[in-house]
């Protein structure tokens, strides 16, 4: 809490609802984001909500900001599949990470009907990472189910244990034998080291969750190999379009219901998807 709090002391002539609106990442949760306008709103000496977003749902949040960056990932997907032809009962996908995205982007992944057969985690006891996988397809029920992962998006052994999960090494994720593969931790995750591990026979499209998830080097070979690469600005911005309906609800003081938060953020996405993918087209980076 001093720390939030002496954040907005120290960049309080910097930032506001008109001039820059900051917004959760890594390692933040909606108690900071409240901590951050409490603080605003006392030095300001009046209430401005839409001065930060990734606030919780009563306290001026939206409904739908959780899950906003892992569902719009999926939405990328959605739309690159069938640039493809590829059936969405057809897919299979390994993510990097067990954090917020990623656990959304399994979950959306599995109500269109795709399958995940292989997910990791960073486990800060051993310093070091971990991929549980399942081959008949981690049920996002179990995933989010109380005592599987921690604040941090740590996945319990004994739980994965309990629901047949098989646990690997933390790279395992990148080998598997699908065809859509989603980096949703850290950046520099996927370098000229361990790009060539993935099994390009399977693997159709790369979704970038994270941001910068992949080296230049990496990405070369990815292109060379004709993967369908969603870069991050794109994949990713799911979670601050959901922040920007967020600050206009603030705004307006009227709160949309999540149905229809969810509505507006897959006609942004899809349409943003869909522009950028043409433009790639016109200019001769991508096939389709």
């Amino acid at each position: 809490e001093r720390l939030c709090r002496g954040w907005v002391r120290k960049v309080y002539d910097f930032v506001g609802p008109e001039i820059d609106v900051p917004a959760p990442d890594v390692g933040t949760n909606p108690q900071d984001m409240l901590w951050i306008m409490d603080e605003y709103d006392t030095i300001n000496r009046n209430r401005k909500p839409g001065f930060v977003t990734g606030k919780a749902v009563g306290v001026g949040g939206s409904l739908g900001r959780t899950e906003a960056t892992g569902y719009g990932t999926v939405y990328c997907i959605r739309e690159a599949l069938k640039r493809l032809g590829i059936d969405f009962k057809d897919v299979t996908a390994s993510i990097q990470g067990a954090g917020n995205v990623a656990q959304y982007a399994c979950e959306k992944l599995v109500q269109y009907g795709g399958k995940v057969v292989a997910i990791s985690c960073w486990d800060p006891k051993d310093k070091k990472a971990y991929t549980y996988s399942c081959e008949k397809g981690i049920d996002p029920k179990d995933l989010l189910a109380p005592g599987t992962l921690d604040k941090f998006g740590t996945i319990d052994p004994e739980k994965a244990k309990s629901f047949s999960w098989e646990q690997e090494g933390g790279d395992a994720w990148l080998n598997k034998n699908v065809n859509v593969l989603i980096p949703a931790a850290l950046g520099q995750a996927v370098t000229q080291d361990n790009v060539n591990d993935i099994n390009f026979d399977k693997v159709k499209i790369y979704a970038e969750a994270a941001n910068t998830p992949t080296t230049l080097e990496a990405d070369e070979v990815l292109k060379a190999k004709g993967v369908y690469m969603i870069p991050d600005f794109i994949c990713n911005a799911g979670g601050v379009t959901v922040s920007y309906f967020e600050e206009v609800q603030n705004n307006m003081n009227y709160y949309w219901p999540k149905d229809e938060v969810l509505e507006k953020l897959d006609r942004i996405m899809t349409n943003a998807f869909n522009a950028a993918a043409d433009l790639a087209i016109e200019k001769n980076a991508i096939p389709v």
